[in-house]
């Protein structure tokens, strides 16, 4: 198996936690995180070594992340695994799927890419690399077996990880936050790359906020110790440090639960807010070069989760120049304000909510155990 960062090592450890006990004695490997060990996966290389995103970023580390993935490659042609589980991160995981099912290795796909949202022609390859595709949206099942691509729809893993209903007071106390405080919740991504972009724009939007209402809480969920260090020299460097900002390592499904509304980094946390049913702001930034090339290769016209899942603009998405503090600010405000506005999105986050809720982990071990002839093993 091979998951690229820590929201593969989460979807991979769900599915790791039914397939363990099906197989009790089987050797689990590759890269992965503390989640899949949790489980007894064995990973070669660090998690962190993986991670990297945008078209351009991803030039320095080529020959790194190429040198791991032959590395992998070798191990993986000589051992003859019963089955290789790519977690997410396609462009390394695909093409090692090719070279081993090219083999005859049976191969899975843990979470297809969003072909029907940028880039579908990748399909051909996918239909070239993966035996069988795991999806986590109801109506990706019908796309990839219209293309001759065995796919199992098994839910989102995080329909099951989130509660129905957040326990608000409970979150605040974990966290310190007065009770009946207004709080928002700042999350700027938890790569590198993502701090690098959205940072200062995320924080002097919520210092816009601060001068709006002095009473209002913000609190803001670091993946690590690496990502809090980095934040705070980039908030320090924008002249943003005496911005009134909670800064926590991990705890981000806790700042959520306790959050009025979120400032969020477009990408699976922006999922997390809407099974949280919490009003949102989406925005993004990256490198320039890489939005003047990614803005023209969309097919449609959302790039947030929610309002893709919904089909219209339900939240504001504001993107690489219209990200600017003043805006966010306008647009949190209006979150903020708007009380129909929020009833009414509570009640669509609840219907995506039961529409992604399966038994993810049960039904995705059935898959590969199928796949690899040992389904009466479970």
């Amino acid at each position: 198996m091979v998951a690229g960062e820590a929201s593969g090592d989460l979807l991979a450890g769900r599915l790791l936690s039914a397939l363990r006990p099906a197989l009790p004695n089987a050797f689990m490997h590759g890269i992965g995180g503390p989640c899949m060990a949790e489980h007894g996966f064995v990973s070669h290389w660090p998690l962190e070594k993986m991670t990297v995103r945008g078209l351009f970023e991803v030039i320095p580390r080529y020959r790194e992340l190429k040198r791991i993935q032959t590395a992998l490659r070798d191990r993986l042609l000589a051992e003859r695994p019963a089955v290789f589980i790519g977690v997410d991160y396609p462009g390394f995981n695909l093409g090692l799927e090719q070279q081993l099912r090219q083999a005859g290795i049976p191969t899975m796909h843990f979470i297809g890419p969003q072909i029907w949202a940028w880039r579908g022609w990748r399909i051909k390859k996918i239909a070239r690399a993966v035996s069988h595709m795991l999806v986590v949206f109801p109506f990706e099942e019908a796309i990839y077996r219209a293309a001759g691509i065995p796919a199992t729809y098994v839910g989102h893993p995080l329909a099951e990880v989130i509660p129905m209903q957040a326990d608000v007071a409970g979150a605040r106390s974990a966290l310190g936050l007065p009770a009946h405080a207004t709080v928002v919740a700042v999350l700027p991504g938890s790569r590198m790359s993502e701090l690098k972009y959205n940072s200062a724009a995320f924080v002097g939007a919520a210092g816009l906020l601060a001068q709006r209402d002095p009473s209002i809480r913000f609190v803001a969920p670091m993946a690590g110790a690496a990502q809090h260090r980095y934040f705070t020299e980039l908030i320090a460097a924008a002249g943003l440090q005496e911005v009134p900002i909670q800064v926590i390592d991990g705890q981000s499904h806790t700042a959520m639960a306790a959050a009025d509304a979120v400032l969020v980094a477009s990408g699976t946390a922006s999922l997390e807010v809407a099974l949280f049913k919490k009003p949102m702001v989406i925005a993004y930034k990256m490198m320039a070069a890489s939005w003047h090339i990614m803005r023209t290769m969309g097919y449609q016209p959302w790039i947030g989760l929610p309002n893709i899942l919904a089909r219209d603009f339900i939240v504001p998405e504001l993107l690489q120049d219209a990200a600017t503090p003043q805006a966010l600010a306008d647009a949190m405000w209006r979150q903020l304000q708007d009380t129909e506005n929020r009833q009414r999105l509570q009640q669509r986050f609840i219907d995506m909510h039961h529409s992604l809720l399966r038994d993810t982990a049960r039904e995705s071990a059935q898959a590969v155990l199928r796949l690899i002839g040992q389904e009466a093993a479970s």
